[in-house]
């Protein structure tokens, strides 16, 4: 598992072991002033002794480069947040496909539509169901219900019709 922390971070905590290894501390002391493996410690010595202090530094991240640029990735996320009608869809829903049809008709870059949700998450979307309304709902005349007759409503402590009414 990879320790946490930035590779920049992960750089100085190896630095700083090799400097209190200099000092002359064990790898077991290292280990236990910086919060890590003792083992890790011995490696990071093994390793600045064959190859010199270079080799503790923090190397570029593997795996496939990123297909959207960062500007890309901007775009994206504004034009999710003006909505899914403002894209051209006939809904303001935004689904995975969808996100991939545009991402494929804005950039001409094509995306898988199950795996469109990973970079929804690295752009900081999750999942949401929409709360489903009547049409006919009314949030005035709900409004003023809830000021005016729930207060009367609470204090009886049972609705009207229902007092007496035993279950």
């Amino acid at each position: 598992m990879r320790p946490s922390g930035s590779p920049g971070e992960l750089e100085r905590r190896r630095f700083r072991a090799l400097a209190l290894l200099e000092e002359g501390l064990g790898p077991v002391d290292v280990a236990q002033r910086l919060g890590v493996n003792r083992r890790s410690v011995r490696r990071w010595k093994s390793a600045a002794r064959q190859k010199g202090a270079g080799a503790l530094r923090a190397q570029p991240a593997s795996g496939r480069p990123a297909r959207l640029t960062r500007g890309q990735r901007r775009i994206l996320e504004r034009a999710l947040l003006r909505g899914a009608e403002a894209a051209g869809f006939p809904t303001a829903l935004w689904t995975c496909p969808r996100v991939a049809q545009w991402i494929e008709q804005r950039f001409g870059i094509v995306y898988h539509p199950d795996h469109v949700c990973r970079l929804l998450h690295g752009l900081g979307f999750s999942p949401q169901k929409p709360a489903r309304r009547a049409v006919e709902r009314d949030e005035e005349a709900i409004a003023t219900w809830v000021k005016q007759q729930w207060p009367a409503l609470k204090k009886s402590g049972a609705p009207e019709g229902l007092a007496g009414v035993s279950g």
